[in-house]
């Protein structure tokens, strides 16, 4: 079995800078280390035509795959920050 290697690896591929956040956060919260990688002219300009306005979500090469199993699964609703009512005094 190959050694993993320390290369980034792009796991998921986003069409505008907010939706790459919000994978990343995801991943990170899962324990696994992400960061992203983009051209800053579309983050400059809002662009999204001919991939400026591409954002790609990269992790280390040993934690590839377990990256795409949490994406590949559809996020638990019951996750999410829920406001609650503050406490009545």
């Amino acid at each position: 079995m190959p050694e993993p290697t320390h290369e980034l690896v792009s796991v998921y591929v986003a069409q505008g800078h907010l939706e790459a956040e919000v994978v990343r956060g995801r991943l990170e919260s899962e324990g696994v280390p992400a960061m992203l990688s983009y051209e800053s002219l579309g983050l400059v300009y809002g662009l999204t035509l001919d991939g400026l306005g591409q954002v790609h979500v990269r992790v280390p090469g040993a934690f590839a795959a377990r990256a795409r199993a949490i994406l590949a699964t559809p996020p638990d609703p019951g996750d999410a920050d829920t406001e609650t009512e503050p406490p009545s005094t």
